[in-house]
């Protein structure tokens, strides 16, 4: 219960964030957006319509249409931020801020954009709108959410080139690289390792290899083939994002037939890693 009360805790608090990018530093800015608020700055440039107003119904729309795609706890956790969001961009929509320098404002939207969905996306909640979209990539496609949100949104980006214009759109696409890589950072953590199994006949050369040449510890797995019910020792190793190409080629280089999958660790504690006592 105590986690699902900081869950909510998260998702309004990142919901703020959000709203107060927008309202800080995107509208008056006149930059564009992704995704469906995107979508309801674009009508506000144009037809003057609430972003509030226009960001509920499109987004419950999307709910509607989307939430078979979602768990019971993810829907009611995304209905908690639509909500919210939503209030909280009618709440904030006289709020300014007195930053003239344009680089600077799409800088700091940015990173409230990312910071905002990012806590909402860790504990399990969505902002709807084109994060549905990439939760369904990552779902079925294995797409990284974050760049998935990124490519459907610099659809919509694009898409504003008319009302905007060049510059606009420009400040816009480094808004989006920057609140993509903060909402990145947010969702993987303070310490974001790879866990890499690896299937081979050859197991001994490569955990030999990876001892000595990656300084890096390997655990043994016993398993067998289901059909050949063949015994087979499965390989297990911690590293870091940077160590998985060297990763790759000591593997490649021993056995080109081996079977290898890599995970996406969010917190790693122990010898070589973060001190679990702290």
């Amino acid at each position: 219960m105590k986690k699902r009360f900081a869950d909510i805790a998260f998702i309004i608090l990142g919901a703020f964030l959000f709203a107060l990018a927008v309202n800080l530093f995107i509208i008056p800015n006149e930059f564009g957006e992704g995704g469906v608020t995107g979508v309801t700055i674009i009508l506000y440039y144009v037809f003057q319509w609430s972003p509030s107003i226009v960001n509920i119904v499109l987004n419950g729309l999307l709910l509607i249409v989307g939430y078979r795609f979602l768990d019971r706890q993810t829907t009611i956790y995304t209905v908690i931020a639509v909500a919210f969001n939503s209030l909280f961009l009618h709440v904030t929509e006289s709020w300014r801020i007195d930053s003239q320098e344009p680089m600077v404002n799409a800088i700091f939207a940015g990173v409230m954009v990312g910071v905002g969905i990012g806590l909402i996306v860790r504990v399990g909640g969505t902002t709807a709108g084109t994060v549905i979209l990439a939760r369904i990539a990552n779902k079925y496609l294995d797409w990284k959410i974050s760049y998935a949100l990124l490519f459907f949104d610099l659809i919509v980006a694009f898409s504003s080139y008319f009302i905007i214009g060049a510059e606009k759109l420009m400040l816009t696409i480094i808004i989006l690289y920057v609140g993509t890589k903060v909402m990145d950072f947010m969702i993987e953590g303070l310490n974001p390792r790879k866990a890499v199994t690896i299937i081979s006949e050859k197991q001994d050369s490569i955990a030999e290899m990876v001892i000595t040449r990656m300084d890096r510890g390997v655990t043994v797995l016993s398993g067998h083939g289901y059909y050949t019910k063949n015994p087979k020792e499965v390989l297990y190793i911690v590293i870091s994002k940077q160590e998985v190409s060297t990763l790759k080629k000591i593997v490649r280089s021993i056995d080109t037939t081996a079977f290898l999958t890599i995970h996406d660790v969010r917190d790693v504690f122990g010898e070589g890693f973060l001190d679990i006592s702290k």
